[in-house]
């Protein structure tokens, strides 16, 4: 649960902010949009937690072609797998302290939080572990056909996260400087 404090004899309890990011640029201008939008809440009246799911082991294998009948006998090493997800971890590492360097450049103060597993149910089990207050996701913009086929992070969070959810979109600009 969060933070307890104090006021007038009153308890409230403190409840975070939560940016769930990833490689993305979109990610990023989420956790941006939040610094520069929400910073008097989150440097205040509640923490801001950044959030970095790591892909589970099994998805962890993707080959560039399909192998085939081929997969049968060249199957991936336990120590492969084991070096794949080291690689995730570090890079989940990695970005998260990118993003809570770029908070405190900004005079913010913020935690870190990973977890193993699918995107969007480890976020959505991390507004719970975490009592969060507002959940902020960056869009990506998939078409129609990709979002379909692949899903949507934010669509599912939107639909299943147990907090308010802001998706940030980046606003795209034509090239006569618009805003489209």
């Amino acid at each position: 649960m969060g933070e307890v404090v104090e006021n007038g004899g009153a308890e409230i309890a403190k409840k975070p902010v939560m940016v769930a990011i990833d490689e993305s640029e979109c990610s990023h201008y989420a956790l941006m949009w939040v610094i520069d939008n929400l910073k008097e809440s989150i440097t205040t009246k509640s923490p801001l937690l950044i959030f970095m799911a790591q892909p589970p082991p099994a998805s962890s294998i993707t080959f560039a072609a399909p192998l085939g009948a081929a997969r049968m006998y060249c199957p991936p090493t336990p120590e492969f797998a084991n070096n794949m997800q080291e690689n995730h971890r570090k890079l989940t590492v990695a970005l998260l302290e990118r993003a809570k360097d770029i908070c405190a450049s900004h005079g913010v103060t913020a935690k870190t939080v990973t977890d193993i597993g699918d995107a969007k149910t480890a976020i959505c089990a991390a507004v719970l572990k975490y009592n969060v207050n507002l959940l902020v996701l960056g869009e990506r913009g998939l078409g129609k056909i990709k979002r379909a086929i692949l899903g949507s992070v934010s669509n599912y969070c939107v639909q299943n996260a147990k907090c308010p959810v802001l998706v940030v979109k980046k606003a795209q600009i034509s090239s006569t400087g618009e805003i489209l």
